[in-house]
């Protein structure tokens, strides 16, 4: 049975959307109510004329008189027609519009864990499919609703108030079961919709991973191969997809059968009372008009079953995402409003979610304002992840880390992320100009800052020989610039911001020494007291920090600057050795 309680909960979320907006859907199931209305006069004045034309009583005035009304009862049910599309269909336009927004603004809330265990391709389904159907449940749906109730009302009393109750009854026999077959199917619909849902997910995350991988897919030759893995998630979806149309083969004929066997009764019975005398040609006919306009109502009442059902389901599978909170709380009132830069970790030991082993053990470190500060390690020693601890992407146990004095907790994400100048090591560019991606902080910087910044970041001279220079649209993710034009490009957008505290997540990377050491020198010249974190395996682009910190499997083993840690045994000693034994096999060579 279709359980409307659990219907209603299940779109709560919304009920604020509806406060705002309920006089327009007032407005538009009024106007569905008048053209509604003035349809079911048609079948009346349509039985009168057959009377007055069998009694031989039709004059070319009557003719005038009839065509008037017609014409009339036309133009009120236009008119209101497009009153009820605008506000219904219209309203329903702009709760997809709605809730759409809140979807995507949850999304931004959420942390960097939910998005680890997350696929973007489900993602993309609950953002067009799933909204998609809870939009056809309060547009179409409503429409659905308002005939189901009030056209199977009102033409149920004119057949039998004002034609024959008798007859009414009668042709009334199949529509309990024309009811019960809608709620029955209910359920079903509303299970299998979901599984269709879920199955384009996957095909919506498959597509979008290739589409996102192309060029390794191209490099690897396995074209053939995800063809294949396309095709085993298509044909779940077109299988999901027949398990849906198969309940739908049989539920729409089956309504149909219910109608066409309460129209042979009708033909029969209300034939015999025709030639008995009990009721007129004319009512005849018009009984037969109101018959055939009440088995839409009818039929109306599995549409709204079906959409409504839908709707719940993509409801439910969205709520799944609105019921996550993110891990990072932030606070009402910022214990700072502006960094100094000073940094202080305090035994920081820390594991992700989904392990149980520490990432980082027991990290002690206290970096001042104004000093340059190397990380170096192996791959895995935990360098990332003790930067995304800074942004506040994952937490630690309060009092592990301070920032000028205060806990980082205390501190608004606002202020934190925007005195902070981060640099990852995958640089992500947006599909737009190389200006709008250099000030995406929208610092509202004139082209003469932008161009500025790309001379720091040494980047200029490469951009200004591209045919459209800063207008040069980047494509998806950078793809049409280098590694190291990418990394540039996103130093710049990291130094335009003018943070107290600049992390550089290894993002030389794909950088020449010479241009590295070239950006250095422009950050030691414009960046004075300000705090700079550089991650890096280079030597030489640590050599001159204040004080550089050795990771090896999560634990700070040495400390100090450039010459002192050359002076100890470690790891620090053996890649430096080793950096400056290939410089000189590559001058040599």
């Amino acid at each position: 049975m279709w359980q409307g309680g659990s219907t209603i909960i299940s779109f709560v979320r919304l009920k604020e959307f509806f406060k705002v907006h309920k006089r327009y859907y007032i407005v538009g199931v009024f106007a569905l109510i008048v053209v509604n209305s003035a349809q079911l006069v048609m079948p009346k004045m349509l039985g009168n004329l057959t009377d007055l034309i069998a009694e031989g009583n039709f004059a070319r005035g009557d003719l005038a008189r009839f065509s008037a009304q017609f014409i009339g009862l036309a133009l009120i049910i236009a008119v209101f027609r497009y009153v009820w599309r605008i506000n219904i269909m219209g309203t329903a336009r702009k709760m997809e519009f709605t809730l759409r927004n809140m979807f995507f603004q949850h999304l931004e809330s959420l942390s960097s864990e939910f998005f680890n265990r997350t696929k973007t391709g489900d993602l993309m389904a609950h953002a067009t499919n799933d909204i998609h159907a809870i939009r056809m449940a309060f547009g179409p749906g409503i429409v659905s609703a308002v005939d189901a109730v009030f056209l199977t009302t009102v033409t149920i009393y004119m057949m039998a108030s004002t034609i024959s109750l008798r007859l009414t009854l009668v042709a009334l026999i199949p529509l309990p079961f024309m009811i019960a077959v809608g709620l029955g199917f209910g359920r079903m619909i509303h299970r299998r919709f979901r599984r269709v849902q879920e199955a384009f997910s996957q095909l919506t995350d498959r597509v979008q991973e290739n589409f996102s991988g192309i060029r390794v897919i191209k490099g690897f030759a396995r074209e053939k191969r995800e063809d294949e893995r396309f095709r085993e998630v298509n044909e779940l979806n077109v299988e999901r997809n027949m398990d849906l149309v198969r309940v739908h083969a049989l539920f729409h004929p089956l309504i149909g059968y219910c109608a066409s066997l309460a129209m042979v009764i009708i033909l029969g019975y209300g034939g015999s009372l025709v030639l008995s005398g009990s009721i007129s040609l004319g009512d005849f006919v018009a009984f037969n008009s109101y018959l055939g306009m009440l088995i839409w109502p009818v039929m109306a009442i599995s549409w709204v079953i079906n959409m409504i059902q839908r709707g719940k389901a993509s409801m439910d599978r969205l709520d799944a995402i609105f019921s996550q909170r993110s891990e990072i709380k932030d606070v009402s009132e910022s214990a700072l409003e502006r960094l100094q830069g000073r940094i202080e970790f305090r035994d920081l030991t820390f594991s992700y979610p989904t392990s149980t082993e520490p990432v980082l053990k027991g990290i002690s470190a206290e970096i001042e304002p104004g000093q340059v500060v190397g990380i170096l390690g192996r791959t895995g020693s935990g360098k990332t992840t003790l930067l995304n601890l800074l942004l506040r992407l994952y937490d630690a146990e309060r009092g592990m880390i301070k920032l000028d004095g205060v806990d980082i907790q205390d501190i608004s994400l606002d202020v934190l992320r925007t005195n902070i100048g981060y640099v990852p090591q995958e640089s992500f560019l947006f599909s737009t100009t190389i200006a709008e991606n250099i000030d995406f902080a929208d610092t509202g910087s004139r082209r003469e800052r932008v161009m500025e910044y790309a001379r720091l970041a040494e980047v200029y001279d490469n951009i200004v020989e591209f045919p459209q220079k800063f207008d040069t649209i980047v494509g998806e993710r950078g793809v049409t610039l280098s590694g190291g034009q990418k990394q540039r490009v996103a130093l710049a957008r990291a130094l335009i911001k003018e943070p107290q505290i600049l992390i550089l997540d290894d993002s030389f990377s794909a950088v020449d020494t010479e241009t590295e050491e070239a950006i250095l020198q422009n950050l030691r010249r414009v960046f004075p007291g300000k705090t700079v974190i550089i991650v890096s395996h280079r030597i030489s682009t640590l050599k001159n920090a204040h004080q550089i910190i050795v990771l090896e499997e999560g634990a700070i083993t040495q400390r100090g600057t450039h010459d002192q840690l050359v002076e100890q045994p470690g790891l620090y000693r053996e890649l430096y050795h080793k950096q400056l034994l290939e410089e000189q096999i590559e001058s040599v060579s």
